[in-house]
């Protein structure tokens, strides 16, 4: 019986064996000193992974054919060693072999004197955009320092929160909570996105309370650091400081909006209208100016016609006609503005058609938040549906409900489900044989989501 072949030298050596093939061809063939191949061959000489990949390369193999070998060889029977350890890790992110870096990062955390490296190479991948990786070294870091209340854990903390948001918001909510325990023990330099990116969140979660707080909490902060430093931004911060002040006072209103404080949504308008208080500012200070002032206007408008002041809407869309970024954002309000008060918004409908689809968001600052976009997107879509219910367009407002439900059941949007259903069932007898089947389908679709995540529609009501 032929023995088993277990080691990288054995498979190297049936390999040469095979093709009767001498060391100093194979040398040619891999580009490994034919010495380094030999002492290779007679153990008298670990394998880097250059080498290891060139071997695999010349023995005609796929990539990382024999990486579970070596991390058995020089991780689990051998003392670790950073420099192959290191490259090793990197490689496996190249090739998104996952699996291996998960056992590797394993074995390594029976030495805490990994972590701070380890730590280093999460931060490599994750500013290459090698998120999956990443996030495998951040899960492993922050489980290993959870006792030690570190800011290298309140780092990975905001590192997962950032990578964990998707489409899924009963994920969400879950992510959202579990950072905000760590974002007052982040270095000053990450706190000012971190609130704004979590201000965000919740605000797209439509937990108000929570905006309220921590949009005063980034206010703080962001003005102390404005009146002792200037204009000078924070070492990493995305946006000049004065951003984060006036975004604590927009996301303020907004909340107050939402809540249906239409006097105190005003109030904060004229909060972050006033710039006055900005020394010097430079054109990049400007640009944030601009654009808060240009939101306020906007907001003006939309708050009084929440308020049931009708008659500014030829004024409203006078203001969006010239101002691409603001006609979405502006149209889910409409809506709701329309169905609110009963008034009669088809000539603004046909207009923009063309806004209906999803696409995403931005404005003279940057990419508007995804999640942000998707709330308002499912809500617009149940607006438009219920708006042409109303008005006795039964089939076009049913498929309007049926794509919220739809969209609603992509994005994990609890709330968006239940206010999908209540429409249709509300007119399901209008509704065509069609209708009723796509809906069956999609209820069985939602019960499905509620039957995998326990509590799912009930954390929503």
């Amino acid at each position: 019986m032929k023995p088993t072949t277990t080691t990288i030298r054995d498979h190297l050596a049936s390999y040469l064996k095979r093709e009767q093939m001498s060391i100093s061809l194979f040398s040619e063939l891999s580009g490994i000193n034919s010495g380094t191949l030999s002492n290779i061959l007679n153990k008298n000489r670990p394998i880097s992974m250059q080498q290891l990949d060139r071997i695999t390369v010349a023995m005609k193999l796929a990539a990382g054919h024999f990486y579970e070998l070596y991390i058995d060889e020089c991780f689990v029977h051998a003392t670790p060693d950073w420099r192959r350890l290191g490259p090793f890790l990197h490689r496996c992110a190249e090739l998104d072999k996952l699996d291996c870096i998960e056992e590797v990062v394993r074995l390594m955390m029976d030495n805490l004197s990994y972590i701070p490296m380890l730590f280093d190479v999460a931060e490599e991948f994750y500013h290459a955009g090698k998120w999956k990786p990443a996030t495998l070294l951040y899960e492993t870091i922050a489980e290993s320092e959870k006792m030690q209340h570190s800011e290298r854990l309140a780092l990975c903390q905001y590192r997962l929160f950032k990578l964990g948001l998707s489409n899924d918001q009963q994920r969400n909510v879950i992510i959202a909570a579990q950072f905000e325990y760590y974002v007052d023990r982040l270095d000053e330099r990450y706190q000012l996105d971190a609130l704004n990116e979590l201000i965000n969140a919740f605000a797209s979660l439509h937990r108000w309370s929570k905006v309220q707080e921590l949009s005063e909490k980034l206010r703080v902060k962001a003005t102390i650091h404005y009146e002792l430093n200037g204009r000078k931004k924070a070492e990493e911060t995305k946006r000049p400081i004065i951003f984060y002040v006036m975004y604590a006072y927009l996301a303020s209103g907004s909340a107050y909006f939402h809540l249906d404080n239409y006097e105190m949504a005003l109030k904060y308008v004229s909060l972050y209208t006033d710039s006055s208080w900005v020394k010097g500012p430079d054109h990049e200070e400007m640009v944030v100016i601009q654009q808060f002032q240009e939101w306020a206007e906007g907001n003006r408008y939309i708050y009084q016609l929440m308020a049931g002041q009708f008659e500014i809407l030829p004024q409203y869309l006078a203001y969006i006609s010239t101002k691409e970024n603001e006609i979405f954002p502006a149209l889910c309000d409409i809506v709701t503005a329309a169905n609110r008060y009963d008034m009669d918004i088809d000539d603004v409908l046909e207009e923009y058609a063309p806004h209906f689809t999803y696409q995403e968001q931005r404005n003279r600052i940057g990419k508007v938040s995804k999640q942000v976009t998707d709330d308002r997107y499912v809500r617009l879509l149940a607006g438009l549906g219920k708006y042409y219910l109303k008005r006795d367009h039964f089939a076009q407002g049913l498929n309007f409900v049926l794509d919220s439900l739809r969209f609603a059941i992509e994005i994990s949007d609890g709330r968006g489900m239940l206010r999908s259903v209540g429409l249709f069932e509300q007119y399901r007898d209008y509704a065509s044989d069609t209708a009723i089947q796509q809906y069956k389908i999609l209820i069985g679709e939602v019960q499905k989501i509620n039957e995998e995540k326990t509590g799912f529609a009930d954390s929503y009501l």
